[in-house]
């Protein structure tokens, strides 16, 4: 083999740093662009985190009285339940009455949740105002009793009989303005649409559960279906 004279090994030389110096960079800006990017993904998880505490801190008050184990104002996280409202406020007492409380309700700032007692709903058993209806107060209301909410549920209602609710498309707010229907009684309303579809006629709508005779005598003339 042919040896290799000084200018041909000064070339292969300067090849191989070359070679050299083009792998160094090569590697190093790869791992340097690898690392930029990690830092730019850690820092999207923090911002992303940092959101996901903010929005899961977001809460809202209400004020709990009646028969439970402590009354006053209890701080929740946005989108609690009466249930939830419940155990902060120390559990129901002995004698609290949750027969027509529905533990689903959704909750929204400012509101007032009564839990009455089974005295209460003794007293006021031919009332028909006694369901979730009548122990929640709404924030916009801006009443404090039971008994002014009942009052102002009444008024309410009253003015919205003028016009026919459709039952089979209505929302559960407007089906609240019907006499003797509240919130949670809309809510099986709904639900018992969703289970079993539309209503065929409005007599159909006494099978939902605590809509009786004396209360579709009330909204027969408040109701549709077309």
């Amino acid at each position: 083999m042919k040896k290799l004279n000084l200018k041909q090994k000064k070339i292969i030389a300067i090849i191989l740093i070359i070679l050299v110096v083009i792998a160094y960079y090569y590697f190093y800006l790869r791992d340097t662009a690898e690392e930029i990017s990690n830092q730019d993904l850690e820092v999207n998880n923090t911002q992303e985190s940092n959101q996901t505490e903010k929005e899961s801190k977001e809460t809202i008050v209400v004020h709990v009285s009646g028969a439970v184990n402590i009354e006053g104002i209890v701080e929740l996280e946005a989108g609690s339940r009466i249930a939830n409202a419940i155990e902060k406020a120390g559990g129901i007492k002995e004698n609290a009455d949750m027969t027509n409380i529905n533990l689903a309700y959704l909750l929204e700032d400012g509101m007032k949740i009564h839990i009455p007692t089974k005295e209460e709903t003794e007293a006021n058993k031919n009332n028909e105002n006694t369901l979730t209806e009548s122990y929640v107060t709404s924030s916009s209301s801006g009443v404090s009793s039971k008994e002014d909410t009942n009052s102002t549920q009444s008024s309410s209602k009253s003015t919205a009989s003028s016009v026919k609710v459709n039952i089979n498309t209505a929302s559960q707010e407007e089906l609240d303005t019907l006499p003797g229907i509240g919130p949670s009684i809309a809510l099986k309303i709904i639900d018992y649409r969703e289970q079993n579809g539309k209503f065929n006629s409005i007599e159909e709508i006494k099978e939902v559960r605590g809509i009786g005779d004396a209360k579709y005598e009330k909204i027969k003339d408040s109701i549709t279906i077309k």
